[in-house]
């Protein structure tokens, strides 16, 4: 490969739908004028034939392209990878996704953060005996896939009423308590040092005292995503006016985001705050996604291109500050300078194992 002087490369693995999404016309300008290419990596060819890249920047899953992100590392030492595919995977488990979140140590004396109370299961048989209550949970809970991994299947929800409806999932499922939050959900999205928070309609608050006259469940793709189109929407998804909900301290999500560099490794990627109705000063982390939809963001364009001038001007200046980071083959991958140490939190996870389904049981 040839060598690259002036400019700066950074090749792009997506797939499909998320380059049509994020690869605008407008961020591959002002990010040329910035002195940086962006250039798509072909996915039929080997990774490590390809370049010159000062970056790669991926969201590709699978062994094999986790074995071409070592090759290409092992042949491009000074290269940067952002982010490492171990880092990422932890966030394809809801469980150990939510960990995360509980080895964060936040120093905010106008809120208090946390998460919701859940549980896994993985044996079908065991549905219809659960306890709710000696999970700590009661109705409604929402029913999610165990696997968070982006597909179409790992978005889909379940908000359950009672009984009847939880004994029509699925296992493996991730049962999760439901805490009013006004219908409002805070994404908030993190590129590096930068944090914006948004506000999105979400489920609306249940009435307890009416869980007697509701059906079982209420099947969603995303709690922030209550569509016109999705069945019941009348019944389930009211209108409200996001402009009377406040946004949390933004001190407040900025320390959460750093927290979560810390703790994840990752540099992109976004997180789903709720406040809980009951104690207005807690918010609640129930969702973290990587590399998520940033052409949603505001002035995205902007955003990224600075991202990538900041990691690849500093790149040098920055390397014996934590910019090192090791796979089998000591790859170099993008992380924080602000130290990582590892802590074992534990949710409770109910020790069920895998048995025979019912028939017909709802795939959550």
């Amino acid at each position: 490969m040839a060598e690259r002087t002036g400019r700066f490369g950074v090749g792009y693995a997506l797939a499909r739908k998320k380059q049509a999404s994020f690869i605008q016309t407008s961020l591959v300008n002002l990010a040329r004028e910035k002195g940086i290419d962006l250039i798509q990596i072909d996915a039929e060819k080997p990774l490590a034939d390809q370049g010159p890249f000062d970056c790669v920047l991926h969201k590709l899953y699978g062994d094999d392209w986790r074995r071409q992100l070592e090759e290409f590392a092992s042949r491009n030492p000074n290269a940067l990878i952002i982010d490492s595919p171990e880092a990422i995977q932890r966030l394809h488990n809801r469980i150990s996704m939510l960990q995360i979140v509980s080895q964060v140590e936040i120093d905010c004396q106008v809120a208090s953060l946390g998460i919701p109370k859940q549980t896994v299961i993985y044996d079908a048989q065991m549905v219809s005996a659960l306890k709710m209550e000696n999970e700590g949970l009661k109705f409604p809970v929402i029913a999610k896939p165990l696997v968070a991994d982006g597909s179409a299947k790992s978005h889909k929800m379940l908000l359950v009423f009672n009984q009847d409806g939880l004994c029509k999932l699925k296992p493996p499922i991730v049962l999760q308590e439901f805490v009013n939050h006004g219908a409002v959900i805070f994404k908030v999205y993190v590129v590096g040092d930068y944090v914006k928070c948004v506000k999105r309609k979400s489920l609306p608050d249940v009435n307890e005292d009416n869980l007697g006259c509701l059906e079982g469940y209420f099947s969603f793709s995303q709690v922030s995503n209550c569509r016109t189109d999705e069945k019941n929407h009348d019944k389930y998804c009211k209108m409200m006016n996001l402009e009377d909900a406040e946004l949390p301290p933004l001190s407040f999500l900025t320390e959460i985001a750093r927290g979560l560099r810390r703790e994840t490794k990752l540099h992109l990627f976004n997180f789903d705050v709720i406040r809980d109705n009951k104690v207005g000063n807690r918010y609640l982390v129930i969702d973290i996604n990587y590399f998520p939809g940033y052409a949603k963001m505001p002035n995205y364009e902007s955003v990224m291109t600075e991202f990538f001038w900041d990691v690849l001007s500093n790149k040098k200046d920055k390397s014996s500050e934590g910019f090192r980071f090791g796979l089998e083959n000591e790859m170099r991958m993008l992380v924080g300078n602000t130290g990582y140490e590892d802590a074992e939190v534990t949710l409770p996870i109910s020790p069920l194992k895998r048995g025979e389904e019912k028939e017909n049981p709802i795939e959550v």
